[in-house]
């Protein structure tokens, strides 16, 4: 275990996060808001401790997987930590544990919020949270990959640990350069976006958070009502933008070299946009005779369904109150959720058509027995340990979920409000049904709730087992090793 290598990654994490805390003072200073000052009294310290982290650079700069998502898992746990801070010094959240649950649900673009009162935050408070979406949209290592000058190393190793997705692969040869494209997309599509709210007329700041917050596919609003007070026109904008960050950032890669046809002929792509068209005409029929005409009825449709798919939470309706069968089409989106390769939680569409392809295979050996197949993506072979990988992930997601909603559902609250809060939270979609939908919160629940859910958020947010190594047994006797071994040096 590279345990010189970890603290290295470690020192970078607290040093990118001390950067990103002081446009914060600055924001604080234009708004003549008094909570600037613990933002900087966080960002001060960070940046001297990452400082000190980076200071020596390690010997060896060679670390494999299992170093890779103990960094990645450790990262995401000490930014939050950190990240937390300012909203529990300035009483703003006056809980440690709530003020670290919405720190940790902004981080892993879960949207899921303890504040009733949205509003009552300061401009500091709002624009944090919409921040810690966009650095966590695309990933807090892949940000490191694309601007700091890591040293050596298998990046590979941390790219895999983070991205979202059954495989990770390279849009070109070198990981910087790939990390670098990602974010210069996601950068454009960003700024794209404010372009468009601008032009709706959205004031500026509502502009901003807005836009962090759908590129990181998060879901924290700036009012109460989330997005439903503004224009159908704005709605509308974030709804398309929120299916955009949804989809996979290779076909946007394809789209730049001009290569069209590779582009529109993803398989993964095809079946995310086949599945919203069908999701969006059974919500549309159920909900129709609720609105106030076809258009306001397409508007929700569209907005809750791209949000919901998409894993941001934005909310136009309280879609608790819909028909049955609007909601359950919601609750299945929820464990499908976005594209490999996007901002977008949930299990991925991806994951899903290997799944359907690999059982509609054994219903072929069983009819010929005999017979070779291959499953294919995109018209190629998919290699065994994706399939494989696949599925060990379903399992582990399913076994994550089952333990999770056991300890949620012991604290004896609601059985539809606990599914819908472990889903919500495991799946980083944010809000759910029963007290957790748009029209609800997460602050009713327990603090041991809270961990469980909290625990999900980042398991959910790093595809699992970057997390679950860090309770493996192996690991730590590794550190402990290592740390004796360099003691007899």
């Amino acid at each position: 275990m590279n345990r010189s290598m970890i603290r290295y990654i470690l020192g970078y994490v607290l040093t990118v996060e001390g950067l990103l805390l002081l446009p914060i003072c600055l924001a604080a200073l234009y708004f003549h808001e008094r909570a600037g000052v613990y933002y900087l009294a966080v960002a001060l310290p960070a940046l001297a401790c990452g400082l000190l982290l980076i200071r020596k650079k390690p010997r060896s700069t060679v670390f494999y997987l299992k170093e890779g998502c103990v960094s990645t898992a450790l990262s995401w746990i000490v930014l939050s930590l950190v990240g937390c801070l300012p909203l529990w010094l300035s009483r703003e959240i006056p809980s440690f544990t709530d003020a670290l649950f919405e720190t940790i649900s902004g981080f892993t673009t879960t949207g899921a919020s303890i504040v009733a009162n949205v509003e009552g935050l300061s401009h500091c408070a709002l624009l944090w949270r919409s921040l810690t979406h966009w650095i966590g949209g695309m990933g807090v290592l892949v940000f490191l990959l694309a601007v700091v000058p890591m040293i050596g190393g298998s990046h590979m190793n941390l790219m895999r640990a983070e991205s979202p997705g059954p495989s990770v692969g390279k849009l070109v040869p070198r990981v910087r350069t790939t990390a670098r494209i990602l974010y210069l997309i996601y950068m454009g599509l960003t700024a794209l976006e404010l372009l468009f709210l601008l032009a709706g007329r959205m004031p500026t700041f509502d502009a901003v958070c807005t836009s962090l917050a759908t590129a990181g596919t998060g879901g924290f609003g700036v009012r109460n009502d989330s997005l439903a007070s503004y224009s159908p026109y704005l709605q509308w904008v974030v709804s398309v933008f929120m299916l955009l960050f949804a989809v996979n950032f290779n076909m946007y890669y394809l789209l730049l070299l001009r290569h069209y046809r590779d582009a529109f002929s993803m398989e993964e792509v095809r079946c995310f946009f086949g599945m919203v068209g069908v999701a969006v005409v059974l919500v549309f029929a159920s909900i129709l005779r609720q609105c106030a005409g076809v258009f306001d009825a397409l508007t929700q449709t569209v907005f809750q369904v791209a949000s919901v798919v998409s894993s941001t939470g934005f909310a136009t309706a309280d879609f608790n109150l819909w028909p049955d069968l609007a909601r359950s089409v919601l609750v299945l989106l929820m464990f499908v959720g976005a594209c490999a390769g996007s901002t977008g939680g949930g299990l991925k569409v991806s994951r899903l058509v290997i799944l359907l392809k690999s059982i509609r295979k054994e219903f072929g050996m069983y009819i010929h027995p005999r017979s070779v197949k291959k499953i294919k993506m995109d018209g190629k072979p998919i290699e065994h340990e994706v399939v494989r990988s696949t599925n060990v992930y379903f399992i582990t997601f399913m076994l994550v979920f089952a333990g999770s909603f056991l300890v949620v559902t012991s604290e004896g609250g609601d059985l539809i409000t606990d599914f819908t809060a472990v889903i919500a939270t495991l799946n980083n979609i944010g809000p759910g049904l029963g007290l957790v939908s748009p029209a609800g919160n997460y602050g009713m629940f327990t603090p041991l709730s809270k961990w469980v859910l909290m625990f999900d958020m980042l398991a959910g947010r790093l595809e699992l087992f970057p997390m679950l190594i860090l309770f493996h047994p192996a690991i730590w006797k590794d550190m402990a090793a290592d740390r004796k071994k360099k003691l007899r040096q």
